[in-house]
């Protein structure tokens, strides 16, 4: 098992990705992480995933995010989510997680002197690192100041590396990854004076001082002071090592080693030769970040066969600004010019400059006089390819439509560089041409806020940090509609960071604010909505209706009304257009933004495909609970008249059932509100009730409201067998949560119920469940009561399932009040009930009970023998001591203390 933290939160196992799934979800994760071993209180996890403005359920979410994880992980016994008085911990192997190997590397790296041993060991830390730390986990100024941590942790780390290739006499092989990091911190004096040793290293002496009296100049503008000693040390060695007359003076230009920001190309122009021709756009004014994207880039320019990088991302993402400021800042690489078109792909009407066109433009800027343009489109090309055969020039196609519109203005020889940006992925490129696909996802919290500072300052981003954090999350991380809130603050001076936040927190406004004079992001989706293929369109419209922020293929095929295979491909559609994003091969992810501007199209949806998604989450759940309890009777049934989905889920066994309910419980949850808002009280109730495997297994992860939102809709249909089943499962989840009170409040009425809807099962299933919180309050005598007659009336139906589940509770509660021998012989029946249709989880239960009772009457050799049966059963070493199995006996037994269904 692997975590990494270092770059986009992922975890896996072996060489299998693990979907972790939302943003939340993956900062829960790396907050256990970080915390190594020690617990987490849920308290501070709520503050982590909402800042000052957590919903009212936000602890049941939490539980929600805990339980996906460990359904997650139940397969990996070496790291567990496990649950404390402090609230929730990590347990795993310290080698597990990319963070904790590299802080102990550092550790150990930096107990002794700098030099080969602790070089090493720096080199494989500072080499765990992949990208933007804590990636993907959301931006509240929790998660930032714990991305600020570990990022300061990585620069001394880096600083110690340095330091140590300097002893070696190998400075300048830091320079590569020092070059970036000065660039994203060009005020702290230790990295930059370990910058100034390594240029020094690698003669070159000049870049060095130069980038010394760059950060003085800096650090007098920014912070009004001097170089430190750590810095001023740096630059007298230098001076030191050099002759008198041979120190340049400190204006003297940037160097491409470490440059802060990209300058214009200069390039010698004699009297007789026409200058290069530079067609770029304006540089982008305030970029920040994407560092690692530029890096690639570079890579690809240098390395690609050829050297072809399609940026892709959805709209408002600053593909183009991504891409401007590369070719600015990497102009001198190509001697013989920079050719820029706008291809024009976000026109209204889908239309834009042809390639025949843009050829004869990029033509004149080579040089050929507009007499002798060819006028066949393939003469233009063949001239273009023979032009740029012997030369050095950088292509940037800009908003590109398709593969077919670029493939025209490709050069024919790899000398060239070719940087194309489009909203779709281009797939096309990548077959026929060998493009590196290069996705630019929206931008990490810190940089959100970093875009906000460039547009309205410094000051006001720091008197409200936490609003500033909060703008940028409510923007998607998207640079377009972080600019555009920007910009309506600097228009306002007097408006509060905290009063912009709060007004976009309303959903229906958010979308009409980030909007400027002549665009928002509002526009920029309905341009990419606009050139959908028609099934993709009109999935797209559907996704009004959805429940959630996440969906798989059958959903999609519910809402749309599409063949499942159609549906399918309309989701790869609308990946391709980066109007979802795929998280695994068979999900999909919606953000918030997009999720919103399709809300806003919601009169255009048909809504017949809310109940037709309503109906498949029922039928999958009926299909999950069948798997993950294949010897129990269903719960509910679809509705009378209502048509099963084309495509429910098949589940292969109950681990696969299991890993269905976690993964799709914040949809299944919100099914049940929606059902139950959108008149729809039948199918609410009736989803509820088939979430019982996964309930009964995470209890404690608050399913109170969705079940008492269900207990509502069937009370108002009056329906006494959905009232008996909800009233039973949710007296049983407020027993186990120890509300008791409320519990018996449910459970009295439940039998009752179930005699009225004509249903003996359901009435064995509430008697068991009464008895359980009777047992609770210390009515033992009730308790025991109706316990046998469950069990009476459990035998008579003639259903094993349901009468071992009764004897089970019997043997447990005789156990209960000193009656061991007969505890035995309730186990031993129930162990004998179709024991071929039994789960392991009731065999094991039905033998740790009757070990306990056989411990009791000092039958120690038989009790082990039934301990190690049940461990077997449930994966658990097996007990050595009488002490140890007692305690192996209590954990299988809180773990699964009832199966109610």
């Amino acid at each position: 098992m692997e975590f990494r933290l270092l770059g986009p939160v992922s975890a896996s196992s072996g060489d299998v990705q693990l979907p972790i799934g939302p943003p939340k979800r993956r900062a829960v994760l790396a907050l256990l992480v970080l915390a190594e071993g020690a617990p987490v209180a849920a308290d501070r996890i709520i503050e982590a995933l909402w800042d000052t403005r957590p919903p009212k359920h936000a602890r049941t979410i939490v539980y929600g995010h805990v339980s996906a994880l460990r359904g997650l992980l139940h397969a990996e016994p070496a790291a567990q989510v496990v649950t404390g008085s402090g609230g929730y911990a990590l347990h795993a192997a310290p080698e597990s997680a990319d963070v904790w190997r590299f802080r102990d590397l550092v550790r150990r790296a930096t107990a002794g002197s700098p030099g080969e041993a602790s070089l090493a060991l720096l080199r494989e830390a500072v080499g765990l690192w992949r990208g933007q730390v804590l990636g993907g986990t959301g931006d509240t100024p929790l998660m930032a100041a714990a991305a600020e941590r570990l990022t300061e942790e990585r620069l001394a780390a880096l600083e110690h590396f340095a330091t140590a290739l300097h002893a070696c006499g190998r400075g300048a092989e830091a320079l590569a990854q020092l070059r970036p990091a000065v660039e994203q911190h060009p005020l702290r004096e230790s990295l930059v004076a370990v910058a100034v040793r390594a240029l020094h290293d690698a003669d070159r002496q000049a870049d060095a001082i130069d980038l010394y009296h760059r950060t003085q100049r800096l650090l007098a503008r920014e912070l009004g002071v001097d170089p430190g000693s750590a810095l001023s040390d740096a630059y007298l060695a230098i001076l030191r090592s050099r002759p008198a007359g041979d120190q340049p003076a400190p204006a003297s230009p940037q160097p491409e080693a470490i440059a802060q920001q990209p300058a214009a190309p200069t390039l010698p122009v004699t009297p007789d030769t026409p200058p290069p021709p530079c067609l770029l756009p304006r540089a982008p004014a305030g970029f920040v970040g994407r560092t690692d994207h530029l890096a690639r880039l570079t890579e690809t320019a240098r390395s690609g066969n050829p050297p072809l990088s399609v940026v892709t991302g959805p709209a408002g993402v600053g593909k183009t600004s991504l891409a401007v400021h590369w070719a600015y800042a990497h102009a001198g690489d190509f001697p013989d010019g920079v050719l820029y078109a706008d291809l024009h792909a976000t026109e209204p009407d889908g239309t834009g400059p042809q390639p025949a066109g843009v050829l004869h433009d990029f033509l004149q800027a080579l040089g050929v006089p507009e007499e002798r343009l060819p006028a066949d489109a393939r003469a233009a090309e063949q001239l273009y390819r023979s032009l740029l055969a012997t030369r050095r020039v950088l292509v940037l196609l800009d908003n590109a439509r398709d593969s077919a519109q670029v493939r025209p203005l490709l050069p024919g020889t790899p000398g060239c560089t070719v940087l194309v940006t489009s909203r779709n992925r281009l797939e096309g490129l990548v077959a026929t041409d060998c493009a590196r696909l290069l996705p630019l996802e929206r931008l990490a919290p810190a940089d959100g806020v970093r875009v906000l500072r460039t547009v309205i300052g410094d000051v006001r981003v720091a008197a409200e940090p936490a609003a500033a954090a909060e703008l940028a999350a409510l923007c998607d991380g998207l640079p377009l509609a972080l600019r555009l809130a920007a910009a309506r603050l600097a228009a306002r001076p007097r408006l509060a960071l905290r009063a912009m936040a709060d007004d976009l927190v309303d959903e229906h406004r958010r979308l009409s604010l980030l909007s400027g004079e002549d665009l928002g992001v509002e526009a920029t989706l309905r341009l990419s909505v606009q050139q959908l293929p028609p099934a993709g369109a009109l999935l797209f419209r559907q996704l009004a209706l959805h429940v959630g922020s996440d969906l798989d293929a059958g959903a999609a095929a519910a809402l749309s009304g599409l063949p499942p295979a159609a549906a399918r491909t309309a989701l790869d559609e609308l990946a391709a257009a980066h109007l979802v994003e795929e998280w695994t091969g068979d999900r999909y992810l919606m953000h918030d933004l997009t999720r919103l501007y399709a809300r806003s199209l919601a009169e255009r949806a048909d809504t017949a495909g809310l109940h037709r998604l309503l109906v498949y989450y029922l039928a999958a759940a009926q299909a999950a609970a069948a798997a993950a309890e294949p010897g129990s009777q269903p719960c509910s049934s679809l509705p009378p008249d209502v048509p099963p989905p084309a495509a429910p889920p098949v589940f292969a066994n109950r681990a696969d059932a299991m890993t269905w309910y976690v993964t799709e419980r914040a949809n299944l949850t919100a099914a049940v509100a929606t059902a139950a808002d959108a008149g729809h009280p039948g199918l609410a109730w009736r989803i509820a009730v088939q979430l019982w495997p996964v309930v009964v297994r995470q209890v404690h992860d608050g399913w109170e409201p969705t079940l008492e939102r269900a207990l509502a809709a069937a009370t108002a249909l009056d329906d006494p067998d959905a009232e008996s089943r909800l009233c039973s499962l949710l007296g049983w989840v407020l027993t186990e949560n120890g509300q008791h009170t409320a519990a018996l409040e449910h459970l009295r009425r439940a039998p009752d119920l179930a005699v009225r809807a004509g249903d003996p099962r359901g009435q064995v299933i509430a008697l068991i469940n009464w008895a359980a919180a009777l047992e609770h309050v210390g009515d033992l005598t009730g308790a025991g009561t109706r316990r046998e007659l469950a069990a009476r009336m459990a035998h008579a139906l003639d259903h094993p399932h349901t009468e071992s589940l009764s004897l089970y509770h019997l043997a447990a509660h005789c156990l209960l009040v000193g009656r061991p021998d007969e505890a035995v012989a309730h186990c031993r029946h129930g162990l004998t009930l179709a024991p071929d249709e039994q789960s392991d989880e009731r065999r094991a239960l039905l033998l740790d009970t009757c070990g306990k009772a056989l411990q009791a009457l000092g039958r120690d050799a038989e009790a082990r023998r039934c301990f190690a049966e049940a461990a077997a059963l449930t994966g658990t070493p097996g007990p050595d001591e009488k002490t140890a199995a007692g305690r192996n006996g209590r954990a299988a037994g809180g773990n699964l203390r009832a199966l109610a269904g």
